[in-house]
């Protein structure tokens, strides 16, 4: 862990004000979980943020210092009229974090058409839309950081992540393929991938989760490693060191671990 992060993680209240260096932001998904916690922390440390969720009386509660932008992210002429509003009111986005996302969880025996198509339409359509209204934007300053919120879930099929694992393996690929070119370009961008974080969603889960973290302490990892410009914000650092090796094992040794978990989880 580096200084400026251990200074980061050691803060209550989160990044300090002389530390960032964006001036407007924008996230999505702010209504509950990581983006909620990282919009508030962004207001914290003194950056102008819009937040943008289906739920407006959500979006409320955060409080007069945030520019509230109701927004269905599956609808990508409403993600152009909310970037227009935001630049609007609060002048250039020069961050976006696009954390809105769904899950449900798979079992094998209740293929369910319905929720993979709400899932993918959510979490990658979803970021598509918002990158689609504001790269452009941010190209034609040649300034800017675009970061979406992943998983390690993207890493490998995991159990019950059926539906879910997918959109967060394509956010990675989509992130890895566009980055070469928006850096040549000047624009930043990030993606970051958190273990098992404490939600709305994950609550949904019926097994004990390894190394789950609080969604404030995931979100002031996540600000610190955008304000230091890395691309890929992985944590906690000891489960994804573990989901990589697994990742390098041959398949037989890889599913008969994985089995092992299936049947422990129940």
């Amino acid at each position: 862990m580096s200084d400026y992060e251990s200074g980061i993680l050691n803060s209550r209240s989160g990044p300090g004000r002389d530390r960032l260096p964006w001036r407007v932001a924008w996230v999505t998904g702010a209504s509950t979980g990581i983006g909620r916690h990282m919009a508030g922390q962004l207001l914290a440390a003194g950056v102008k943020v819009a937040v943008s969720a289906r739920s407006a009386d959500r979006l409320r509660d955060m409080g007069e210092g945030a520019l509230a932008v109701p927004l269905d992210v599956t609808d990508s002429q409403a993600c152009v009229a909310a970037v227009a509003q935001i630049e609007a009111a609060l002048g250039p986005i020069d961050l976006a974090v696009f954390g809105a996302g769904a899950y449900t969880p798979v079992k094998a025996d209740d293929i369910d058409v319905k929720v993979f198509a709400r899932t993918m339409e959510t979490n990658y359509m979803g970021v598509v839309n918002c990158l689609a209204a504001m790269a452009p934007l941010m190209l034609a300053r040649r300034r800017g950081h675009v970061s979406w919120i992943a998983s390690v879930a993207g890493y490998m099929g995991l159990p019950k992540a059926a539906a879910y694992g997918p959109t967060k393996a394509a956010l990675i690929n989509l992130a890895e393929s566009l980055e070469p070119e928006l850096r040549l370009k000047g624009v930043r961008l990030s993606v970051i991938n958190p273990g098992f974080v404490a939600t709305p969603l994950t609550a949904q889960n019926d097994f004990e989760m390894p190394f789950l973290m609080q969604p404030d302490e995931a979100a002031r990892r996540s600000i610190a490693g955008l304000a230091e410009g890395r691309f890929e914000i992985a944590y906690p650092r000891r489960f994804v060191a573990i989901l990589r090796a697994l990742r390098m094992l041959p398949y037989p040794v890889f599913f008969r671990l994985i089995t092992r978990f299936v049947l422990k989880a129940g």
